[in-house]
């Protein structure tokens, strides 16, 4: 059963990939998230913690993820909205001389 009423959560730039709970919010809720007048909704997979992000729209294996208008990583895997963003799910790039081509 969904739950449906206002979190708090913060997203900066409409063309990020994840938003961010500002308090934890229960896996199933259903999250209306607004940013520069566009809106996502999404069902939560997982519970999300404070300051813990969650997909607000699919993310391709591969793909960099945006978050705050910049780019925080490389999807390790398919990422779908309403799950949980963090270490299981994304690898960060900065310093990874393999990702820039330095050997």
């Amino acid at each position: 059963m969904s739950q449906t009423q206002p979190y708090k959560t913060v997203m900066l730039n409409p063309h990020d990939h994840v938003a961010v709970a500002l308090e934890p919010i229960p896996a199933g809720s259903v999250v209306s998230v607004t940013c520069q007048g566009q809106t996502f909704s999404v069902t939560l997979n997982d519970p999300i913690d404070f300051g813990h992000k969650f997909a607000v729209v699919p993310i391709a294996k591969n793909s960099d993820v945006r978050k705050y208008g910049e780019v925080i990583g490389i999807a390790t895997r398919d990422i779908s909205p309403g799950e949980h963003v963090h270490v299981h799910n994304i690898e960060g790039k900065r310093a990874r001389g393999d990702l820039r081509g330095i050997k």
